[in-house]
């Protein structure tokens, strides 16, 4: 049996009739930027994500790197960011001139919490990305506490999480910024690259807008340094297409990580805590694994494909080698990175597949 780590076309074989109409109008439009499609598709999310604005960028880190813009982040500034997290979310910090400040994670949630980031606040702390890993939210309540009290921002590094909540509010909704990845593979995602900014603040969102515009309030008036960081319409056309099965699919992925949570109970890996209270959409369903690596290519053999997300702390990579950091400075980061493996979870996985994964797993620990 073959079970890929993620099957996109078993995704599309269901929608394609709904899709391909879609992206045949923008085409035979030829209003290929922004336009009505972009708009819909603007109103539509924001409301899904529980708040009153939403700007349909170019990437997800485009949408973190806008935000950063808008925030006026620059030399000078330190931003905290979790080790334990795709490249993109302190590479955007250094993009803008400022400091990214590592920390670690929870070890069962693999998210930061409010603790770690106390631990790392100085007074050129301008504000946090955190991010919700994997599906599941950050704690945000302590995190919104402190953030006001020291008067600092809070971007939301949604990139993995779209539709995941807690206490029933979505994530994005908390900070000053939330922030979204439509890459393919995501939870919601387009035929390219597409991301999203959303947030509650109506000068925010002025300010986004023209960010991602080149920085124009009127056309060739330029009020601010900003970028090309505008949606495709073939993208919106698309994303409000996926968006009305966004929660059927979410749900699918739960109901796979649940069957996994049974049939891998009793062996010696770890399976995803989530904690009360939250939601999570599984945009990964990822375990803590001895002998991870031997694991792995004992799936592989077997026609099952995973993923590791991620083998090395940020704080470790080259192009973070100028901050200073040594092993052994984030340990559970670190300890994460050998032993974390994502198994498929996707909503068109068979209960079958998931079986014969899990039995595989089963199979190699005895």
């Amino acid at each position: 049996m073959q079970v890929p780590l993620l099957d996109l076309k078993a995704q599309y074989a269901r929608i394609k009739d709904e899709v391909e109409p879609a992206v045949l109008e923008v085409c035979r439009s030829q209003t290929c930027i922004g336009g009505p499609r972009l708009t819909d598709f603007e109103q539509r999310i924001a409301e899904y994500c529980g708040c009153k604005y939403a700007v349909g960028v170019s990437s997800g880190t485009d949408a973190l790197l806008l935000a950063l813009m808008a925030l006026g982040v620059g030399p000078g500034d330190e931003v905290i960011v979790p080790a334990f997290t795709f490249g993109a979310t302190a590479e955007v910090v250094a993009r803008v001139g400022a400091k990214p400040v590592f920390v670690d994670v929870d070890a069962e949630t693999y998210n930061v919490t409010a603790a770690q980031i106390i631990q790392r606040l100085t007074r050129n702390t301008k504000g946090i990305i955190i991010v919700h890993l994997f599906g599941q939210m950050v704690d945000m309540k302590p995190i919104m506490k402190l953030a006001e009290e020291k008067d600092i921002f809070v971007v939301e590094d949604a990139c993995q999480s779209i539709g995941a909540s807690q206490g029933g509010i979505r994530c994005g909704s908390f900070g000053d910024f939330g922030c979204f990845s439509f890459y393919p593979t995501k939870n919601l995602g387009c035929f390219g690259d597409g991301g999203l900014v959303v947030t509650n603040g109506e000068s925010n969102d002025v300010t986004a807008r023209m960010l991602r515009n080149h920085g124009q309030h009127a056309q060739y008036g330029y009020r601010m340094i900003g970028g090309n960081f505008r949606m495709d319409a073939l993208q919106a056309a698309v994303l409000n297409v996926k968006l009305k099965y966004l929660d059927e699919w979410s749900g699918g992925r739960a109901a796979n990580a649940r069957m996994y949570d049974t049939l891998l109970s009793g062996l010696p890996v770890k399976t995803p805590v989530i904690r009360p209270g939250n939601v999570s959409v599984y945009n990964q369903y990822t375990i803590r694994a001895p002998k991870r690596d031997e694991l792995r290519a004992y799936l592989t053999g077997h026609g099952i494909g995973s993923g590791v997300y991620y083998p090395t702390g940020l704080h470790m990579e080259e192009c973070f080698r100028s901050l200073g950091h040594k092993a052994g400075d984030l340990p559970v980061t670190e300890q994460l990175c050998t032993e974390v493996l994502s198994l498929p979870v996707y909503a068109e996985l068979s209960p079958e597949q998931i079986e014969y994964v899990a039995g595989k797993i089963r199979a190699f620990y005895a």
